[in-house]
């Protein structure tokens, strides 16, 4: 299981790189246009990935750092946000490269951010919440692109894994 996961934060990095390189072509009027989304605009919606990243992250490792809602825009400027993006996907590739299969199955507990509810669950199905959230929301990002007139990149896992980069990470998993 663990060599899924490193697949999935490998992925979750070319991913997040091919987007910023698609939201870059954004104006900055563009870039916090609310476009009717959940988290409104593209600097909404990537800002929230960002910070829900962080929040899980905690999550899984225990520490006691704090985080704004899940709404909040610590990252208006896309140059800052995409400075942080990579800093999260460097850590989160670290993280799950310095777990133990046995930790997979190793309950974690934390308290949800709407309601003071502990939660108790494996790491594993949480770890796999986490990619899918990403994803999740890269595809609002994919079609507030296609909104504002823009060409969406393709970000399909399977598109990774036909780069010299995915084929590479699946070679040395054989």
């Amino acid at each position: 299981m663990k060599h899924h996961f490193e697949m999935l934060a490998h992925y979750n990095r070319w991913a997040n790189r091919v987007l910023c390189e698609a939201v870059e072509t954004l104006d900055r009027e563009e870039f916090s246009r609310n476009v009717g989304a959940y988290f409104k605009s593209m600097c909404g919606t990537l800002n929230h990935i960002l910070i829900a990243d962080r929040v899980w992250l905690v999550r899984f490792t225990g520490a006691q750092e704090t985080s704004g809602p899940l709404n909040a825009i610590p990252y208006p400027d896309f140059a800052d946000l995409t400075e942080a993006r990579e800093r999260e996907d460097a850590r989160i590739i670290r993280y799950v490269q310095g777990l133990e299969d046995a930790q997979l199955g190793q309950a974690i507990t934390y308290r949800t951010i709407s309601s003071p509810t502990q939660i108790s669950q494996p790491l594993a199905p949480a770890l796999t919440h986490f990619f899918n959230h990403q994803t999740h929301h890269r595809g609002q990002a994919h079609m507030i692109l296609s909104v504002l007139g823009k060409e969406p990149p393709p970000m399909d896992l399977i598109f990774y894994l036909r780069t010299p980069e995915g084929m590479a990470l699946q070679s040395r998993f054989n």
